[in-house]
């Protein structure tokens, strides 16, 4: 069929035409948005779910309600060698910037500046094109100490968003990649301002492993955010991913297809997407039927093959991919860390670095204790498609 009117979005955090079964999610932050506006208390929220279940994808669905509302937004993606500081420091300039164009927010926001101005000296920030004019208030997000720095910020923010008449959410993607005392930070921020009934939310998405991390930054965190699972999809949302798109640009899919489709993707919205857009493109006409789904599978799994699973088993060392490959032989997941280092014929203490750096790079969790997992679905299929012979 004609590729230009092809609905399927594969790509990391491009939009899905139809985003089944993250209704309970998408409701719960419009909600915590709502309520912050009226100045009544909200739990900020952390998704959590491995690669390619859409969590991207929500935080950008959540970044645009924020705004219909009348939020100022700020999106980070936290990279592994990048710190927050760095993060932080350009967007709440921004957020500032557009908060003193609004007459009653000023005097406010010229302090939350003067914050803004100490909390980069202190710690250094190259400040670019994003230079603030005006002089550090002394003893304000100037300590050096960042969780108590990064609360003396957030508060002056929430003061000027609040004197606008406005609100401020923060969205952070890799959460996984932040320092326990950059999550411990932001943690304590949030709930100081929540405490002040100030209008600032936290949106944030990672691996699964978040839940635990913030937790031990921060025991009050379990009440402070709400921790939804984002996961594979169920059988009839993933039916509706595919089928609803389709019929709305006026075609069909039949239902060995679309059920074919469903079991080959086990449900995982990329991997939706991915199926959806070569089946699309690899049918003659309307219906699309299985007939067509081995040559789309094929260029499906080459595509997959070539990037999403590539560009992430090359980061890995030579020792780190023995390893994953070595989790890949046990079968399916999750593995017992005691059972890979049988595999390699090693004892499990002398493994712990390298299992702890493959961690570090988001290629692997633990799930429970002793039990590791891939972060990616499928993973263990690609690796035994391309690294295993035996």
């Amino acid at each position: 069929m004609d590729p230009i009117r092809n609905p399927f979005a594969p790509g990391a955090g491009s939009q899905p035409p139809e985003l089944a079964g993250r209704e309970d999610i998408i409701r719960a932050a419009d909600t915590a948005l709502r309520r912050v506006l009226q100045g009544r208390p909200a739990q900020s929220e952390m998704l959590l779910g491995l690669r390619g279940v859409g969590k991207t994808v929500l935080l950008n669905k959540i970044e645009q309600l924020a705004e219909d509302y009348g939020y100022l937004t700020s999106f980070i993606e936290a990279p592994e060698d990048r710190n927050l500081v760095e993060l932080l420091y350009p967007r709440v300039h921004q957020v500032l910037r557009q908060l003193s164009l609004v007459e009653a927010a000023r005097a406010a926001t010229y302090r939350a500046m003067r914050a803004l101005r100490g909390f980069a000296a202190v710690f250094k920030v190259s400040v670019g094109d994003f230079d603030v004019s005006v002089d550090p208030e002394p003893g304000v997000a100037d300590s050096g100490n960042l969780e108590f720095d990064v609360t003396d910020l957030f508060l002056k923010v929430g003061e000027a968003a609040r004197a606008a008449g406005r609100g401020w959410v923060l969205l952070i993607d890799e959460v996984q990649y932040l320092s326990p005392d950059e999550l411990g930070a932001l943690i304590v921020a949030i709930h100081r301002t929540n405490q002040k009934a100030l209008p600032v939310l936290l949106f944030g998405a990672g691996l699964p492993a978040i839940a635990a991390l913030s937790g031990d930054a921060k025991s009050y965190a379990e009440r402070l955010f709400v921790f939804p699972k984002v996961d594979a999809l169920s059988d009839v949302d993933a039916a509706d991913a595919i089928r609803q798109p389709i019929e709305d640009e006026g075609e069909a899919i039949n239902r060995d297809a679309l059920e074919r489709i469903v079991a080959l993707t086990q449900g995982y919205p990329y991997y939706l997407q991915e199926w959806g857009y070569q089946a699309w493109n690899v049918s003659d006409g309307s219906p699309i039927t299985a007939s067509c789904l081995d040559a789309a599978g094929a260029a499906a799994l080459r595509r997959l093959d070539e990037g999403f699973f590539k560009v992430r088993i090359d980061r890995l060392t030579p020792k780190e991919k023995e390893y994953v490959i070595a989790m890949a032989r046990l079968g399916g997941g999750p593995y017992r860390s005691a059972d890979v280092a049988d595999m390699l014929g090693e004892k499990l203490t002398t493994l712990g670095p390298r299992r702890a750096q493959i961690i570090a790079k988001g290629m692997i969790y633990s799930p429970a204790h002793g039990d590791i997992a891939f972060t990616v679905p499928m993973f263990d299929e690609y690796l035994r498609r391309h690294w295993i012979r035996d």
